[in-house]
C-alpha cells in the first residue's frame, strides 16, 4: 500500500467481471486490492477470485473489506484474504486478524479512534468517510500523530487535484472505488482500456508523491 499508493476497491456480482477487473489492475500496476463484501454470496465470489489469482498474479494482495465482525473476518480468511477492511473499528476483528497475522485496517473518522486504533495493533488506519473527513482532517491528525499511516477511502477521485491534496496532506495511500471503475468498462468487459486508465492513475500517483 505504502509503495503504490492505491488500493482499488470494487465489488461486482459477476465472476468473470471480477477477474478481468483484477487482471486490469495488476497490468496497471496495482499489488493491493480491496473486494468488498457488500452483495449476495460475494464470500463465494471471493473465493472463487483468490483461487483465479494465486498462479497468475503472485505479487498481488487480495483483501476483503466492509467487514462488520469477527466471524466473517474469520470467513474470508479462511478464503483467502491477504488483509482485512473495516469501515468502522470492532476489536473483535483484530482479535482475529491478528491471531492469524492478517494485517487488520479499521475504519476511523476521530482522532481517537485512530489513536486506539494503533494501540489495537493496527499499521494502517482507514479514514472513513473521505468526503465527510476531507485533507485537512488527515492534516490535523498527522500534526500530533505523525507516525500514523492512513488510508483515506470515500470520495477520492482520481484526478489529479483531488489525488494531490490528499497526498499532500499525508495519507500513505488511497482507496477509490466506483470513480475508478466505469460502469460502461464494465458493461463492455474493456478491461484493455481500463487497464490504460489505471496505469494512468498510477503514474499520476507516482509523480505527486515524488514531487511533494
Amino acid at each position: 500500500m505504502a509503495e503504490t499508493g492505491l488500493v482499488p476497491v470494487f465489488y461486482h456480482s459477476d465472476p468473470e467481471t471480477c477477474k478481468g477487473v483484477l487482471e486490469a489492475c495488476y497490468r496497471g500496476g496495482i499489488r493491493a486490492f480491496e473486494f468488498t463484501n457488500r452483495g449476495d454470496h460475494a464470500h463465494e465470489i471471493f473465493s472463487e477470485l483468490t483461487r483465479y489469482a494465486e498462479p497468475r498474479f503472485p505479487e498481488m494482495m487480495i483483501g476483503a473489506g466492509t467487514i462488520l465482525d469477527g466471524p466473517t473476518a474469520a470467513l474470508y480468511i479462511q478464503l483467502g484474504a491477504d488483509f482485512i477492511v473495516q469501515p468502522v473499528l470492532k476489536e473483535d476483528v483484530a482479535t482475529v486478524c491478528h491471531r492469524r497475522k492478517i494485517a487488520w485496517i479499521p475504519g476511523a473518522s476521530t482522532l481517537t479512534e485512530v489513536s486506539r486504533a494503533e494501540e489495537l495493533g493496527a499499521e494502517v488506519v482507514k479514514v472513513f468517510p473521505g468526503n465527510v473527513t476531507s485533507p485537512a482532517f488527515v492534516s490535523a491528525v498527522k500534526g500530533p500523530s505523525p507516525w500514523s499511516s492512513l488510508m483515506v477511502t470515500g470520495g477520492v477521485e482520481p484526478e489529479e487535484d483531488n489525488l494531490r491534496s490528499w497526498f499532500k496532506a499525508g495519507v500513505t495511500c488511497v482507496g477509490i472505488g466506483s470513480q475508478l471503475f466505469p460502469k460502461d468498462l464494465l458493461a463492455k468487459k474493456d478491461f484493455d482500456t481500463l487497464a490504460a486508465k489505471i496505469t494512468e492513475v498510477m503514474g499520476t500517483i507516482d509523480r505527486i508523491r515524488k514531487n511533494l
